[in-house]
């Protein structure tokens, strides 16, 4: 009997192990309400912009297909309502490689002002997907029909109505890729920025698909421009980043300007003819790696995409539109 007893108590205690354990690795979707129809998603991937209102939900990105599980778990906490649009910011897995997944619940929309007025998209079966024609070039030749954006635009801007709010779309051309978006709500006074500021490290710079540090540097001015602080440069207008924590303008323009010091710096070892591995010796991060270097985006590998993107031409530019010493 006692055997028994003691054989009960092992398989209960193994069986509260195994649980903790599973549960231990389960990802975890952190929920941020940023205003009262907008919330912050944030987990192992990338941040996701979640607008709700009457007329659906409107999502900025997509988590990877591992978290799509848990990400709608968290978004049918704050709305019953169907997934209606996403906008992807970019082409990247941790921003649009749930599409297929989030799609599979969601509802095409429709009326003459919705984002897909232009063309005949969005069904039962699925929501609309918008994003910079190149996202879609380049998805169309590694994602799932299911997966590709339904609406595409090639202006500088799109801007439609969703929940009675104004929603415009930034295209940035060569910044972390050449199809990256930033998202502007207008009434809440968000903004949306895609993994042109990652404020948990260094910025992504793609060459090979067209980024450029000056491409960012422009990208950050853009949210600088949208972007009005309540006092002192604090508070105001609330910025989502690609990763990390939420933003206010403050945050921006101090990444601006480290981006653009890095960015001269490098340019002016350039200058002297120093090679790039001279140029990574040389640590022309050393004073920002305390806040930014990351396993994401290693220093080292930041000096290279800003080295690789570098050439005559830049390096002779001078200083940013704005600084950090004043409002901008």
């Amino acid at each position: 009997m006692r055997s028994a007893w003691c054989a009960a108590i092992a398989l209960t205690l193994l069986a509260a192990a195994s649980l903790e354990s599973t549960n231990a690795q389960a990802p975890t979707v952190r929920v941020l309400e940023v205003r009262r129809n907008v919330h912050m998603l944030s987990s192992a991937g990338g941040n996701i912009t979640v607008q709700t209102g009457k007329h659906g939900v409107l999502l900025v990105d997509t988590p990877t297909p591992a978290l799509a599980p848990q990400v709608l778990a968290a978004i049918r906490k704050l709305s019953p309502a169907p997934i209606r649009y996403v906008i992807d910011t970019s082409d990247d897995a941790d921003h649009a490689g749930g599409n297929a997944a989030i799609a599979a619940t969601g509802t095409g929309g429709g009326g003459p002002n919705a984002p897909n007025r232009l063309v005949a998209v969005g069904s039962a079966q699925g929501m609309s997907i918008l994003a910079h024609e190149r996202v879609l070039d380049r998805m169309s030749a590694s994602v799932a029909q299911a997966g590709l954006p339904t609406l595409t635009y090639d202006q500088p801007t799109k801007d439609f109505s969703l929940n009675g709010e104004a929603i415009i779309v930034y295209h940035v051309p060569a910044a972390h890729s050449d199809g990256d978006s930033i998202v502007m709500f207008r009434a809440s006074d968000v903004v949306s920025t895609g993994d042109i500021f990652a404020v948990d490290r260094y910025p992504t710079i793609d060459v090979k698909r067209g980024g450029s540090v000056a491409g960012v540097i422009e990208g950050l001015n853009l949210i600088l421009e949208l972007t009005v602080p309540e006092a002192f440069q604090e508070g105001g207008t609330k910025v989502i980043p690609g990763h990390g924590r939420l933003c206010d303008e403050s945050d921006v323009v101090e990444y601006r300007d480290m981006v653009w010091i890095v960015r001269d710096r490098i340019a002016d070892l350039m200058k002297k003819g120093m090679t790039l591995a001279q140029i990574k010796a040389a640590k022309p991060t050393r004073d920002y790696d305390a806040e930014y270097d990351s396993p994401a985006v290693p220093a080292d590998l930041f000096v290279e995409s800003v080295f690789a993107g570098l050439g005559p031409s830049t390096i002779s530019k001078s200083a940013p539109a704005r600084t950090g010493g004043a409002r901008k």
